[in-house]
């Protein structure tokens, strides 16, 4: 994988309260990493149209702030699959986000439309770090339960606003975030 130098325009600070590990802020898209335009998404598992998984808890349910998604076969039997970049795109934090969370992957995308960020939470595994370039497909992780806190999914968030703090995965007011599933569908590749 290549690896670039991420350049803030800002000094990395967070609000008072806030872990600044939670807190990711802008990124100012170095000419020298060339990081290549989006030509679609698919899905971060059994991609790419989400074979063997299901979207088991929505974006919207019960203010829900993604898709929360698991095999079809059920129970813990989805611990350990592959999780995969849902786009080309650059990692822009690869650590253990603590309680609730468990091991979190956020991926800068840059669109037609302008940036997006995928969130990839409650991983096993992390196969990536900070820096990395990747191509849509790559894993990047595996489905955990976020160090034994829920059964085994994939939490998969998908936002218009980059940088924002990590936040609850549930909300009210769902402003810059989109559900990834219909994203995803209006944003397919060509094959």
């Amino acid at each position: 994988m290549r690896r670039f130098l991420l350049l803030l325009p800002f000094p990395l600070l967070s609000p008072p309260g806030v872990s600044a590990a939670l807190v990711i802020h802008p990124l100012a898209w170095p000419a020298e990493a060339a990081v290549p335009l989006t030509d679609g998404f698919d899905f971060p598992v059994g991609p790419p149209h989400a074979k063997g998984f299901t979207d088991a808890q929505p974006f919207g349910t019960h203010h829900h702030l993604g898709s929360d998604w698991n095999a079809i076969t059920g129970g813990a039997t989805d611990l350990g699959a592959p999780v995969y970049a849902a786009a080309h795109g650059t990692v822009v934090y690869a650590r253990d986000a603590g309680p609730g969370w468990g091991n979190v992957v956020r991926v800068l995308h840059r669109t037609a439309q302008g940036p997006i960020e995928t969130v990839y939470a409650h991983l096993d595994r992390i196969d990536v770090t900070d820096g990395d370039l990747l191509q849509r497909g790559t894993q990047l992780g595996t489905i955990g339960d976020a160090h034994g806190r829920y059964v085994p999914h994939l939490h998969f968030e998908l936002r218009t606003i980059v940088g924002m703090d990590l936040g609850p995965g549930y909300a009210r007011n769902s402003d810059g975030w989109v559900d990834p599933t219909a994203y995803i569908l209006a944003h397919r590749p060509v094959r």
